[in-house]
């Protein structure tokens, strides 16, 4: 309505007051109803945002690829608007690509030729320090990191504890003391000399390739459940490298962990003070043994205490580790480069 006619029509020669109010709630009306009736006008950034966040996988970390459907993090893991992809024609669609250290070659004849502007690369490594070769050929290569370790900027660890209010606990019957799966036996690892020192003072059930008593896979919980204890001994000891064998071989399988890795502060920033024992605790193996011989009923109950409150997932699907990049990608940096990836790694 013309302000020209809002004047005739006031008695007074000039707007009134509710003369205002009701020609604002007419032009304002007017604009919405413009947005509403072209949708297709609104904001580029807004068509942007809805979709789908393209994650490239350039190598599969596993030997077996998986079925990778556009919609897989959602139908599997509640991620909306997360696209996965192995195609690498689509590599100049792909917002994120992702590179596990497992499939990279030393120089850089194995990486696409170009980088998008925006499009941002992850290195991606389960391995510790002490198993990871090579990495000063990726200086100023990589945008993110998706490791273990807990500042990783997308963090993924091999299990966690997850809350479960059932105020059950469920011991498993135990039929020996102690047992330790163990497939690569090195004598020079720390976790082969303190085997050998401890096995001095009690008998340690030892199944696994390094023994010739491989496990098959739907053996191997129902074996170990059979232990009072679990020799949970990591093959390097690094900060945050806390493996499968303590999240499947021990809490899982309802057997007590006995910790070798980095120190008891680091694990209980994963898991109750309560729930395991860590080899550093005693003074020597010999004290060590005498108490895993000697403990009696009630206490070794109290190990279990966490099953109260909490149950144990595993993370064995790449898919849903991948997925997880779209769940972090609006609060990762942008336009950053990892100078000295070596230096970070083995910080």
């Amino acid at each position: 309505m013309p302000w020209a006619l809002l004047l005739r029509w006031s008695p007074w020669g000039r707007p009134g007051v509710k003369a205002l109010v009701t020609a604002g709630v007419f032009v304002t009306t007017l604009w919405n109803l413009r947005f509403f009736l072209n949708p297709s006008k609104g904001s580029g950034e807004e068509s942007k945002q809805r979709e789908p966040l393209v994650i490239l996988v350039w190598e599969w970390p596993s030997k077996q690829v998986p079925s990778v459907s556009r919609d897989v993090c959602h139908e599997l893991y509640s991620i909306t608007g997360c696209q996965l992809t192995t195609e690498r024609q689509l590599l100049h669609q792909a917002n994120v690509v992702v590179f596990p250290h497992s499939r990279l070659q030393p120089g850089q004849d194995k990486l696409p030729k170009e980088r998008l502007p925006g499009q941002n690369w992850v290195w991606v490594s389960l391995e510790s320090p002490s198993n990871t070769r090579a990495l000063a050929a990726w200086n100023q290569t990589f945008n993110w990191v998706m490791t273990y370790r807990q500042d990783s900027d997308i963090f993924i660890p091999y299990g966690k504890l997850v809350p479960n209010h059932s105020a059950t606990v469920n011991i498993p019957a135990k039929t020996n003391l102690v047992s330790w799966v163990i497939s690569n036996y090195h004598r020079t690892q720390k976790r082969a000399e303190v085997y050998k020192n401890l096995s001095r003072y009690l008998h340690v059930n030892i199944y696994g390739k390094a023994n010739n008593k491989p496990l098959c896979k739907d053996c191997l919980l129902p074996t170990i459940s059979k232990s009072k204890f679990y020799l949970a001994f990591e093959n390097s000891i690094h900060r945050d490298y806390i493996t499968e064998k303590l999240w499947r071989n021990s809490l899982l399988a309802g057997t007590v962990p006995v910790v070798l890795g980095p120190p008891r502060a680091n694990y209980e920033q994963f898991i109750p003070a309560d729930s395991f024992i860590h080899v550093n605790d005693f003074g020597s193996l010999k004290e060590l043994a005498t108490f895993l011989k000697t403990v009696n009923s009630s206490r070794y109950q109290q190990f279990f205490a966490w099953q109260r409150r909490f149950s144990v997932k595993l993370y064995t699907d790449w898919r849903e580790r991948i997925c997880a990049i779209c769940t972090a990608y609006p609060r990762l940096p942008h336009g950053h480069l990892y100078p000295d990836l070596q230096s970070w790694f083995n910080s």
